[in-house]
């Protein structure tokens, strides 16, 4: 069974979510409130990630399918 380790913020809180993670078999497991280092390095990833890939970069990308693609 797959664990999937996030933070508490209100996309991960919703039900479509937890719901595709079950489809998916994936367990969630949520770190404690505003506690980055339960999840620092999955934190740090994504931080980066933004900086590199959104930040500024809001108004070039049109759909989430163009932004997946430049990730890519």
């Amino acid at each position: 069974n797959t664990i999937l380790h996030s933070d508490q913020g209100w996309q991960y809180q919703h039900q479509y979510y937890h719901q595709f993670l079950e489809d998916k078999g994936i367990q969630p497991s949520m770190s404690r409130k505003g506690n980055r280092p339960d999840n620092g390095m999955m934190e740090s990833f994504f931080e980066i990630l933004k900086s590199e890939m959104f930040y500024g970069y809001e108004k070039t990308f049109h759909s989430l399918e163009q932004l997946e693609q430049a990730i890519v």
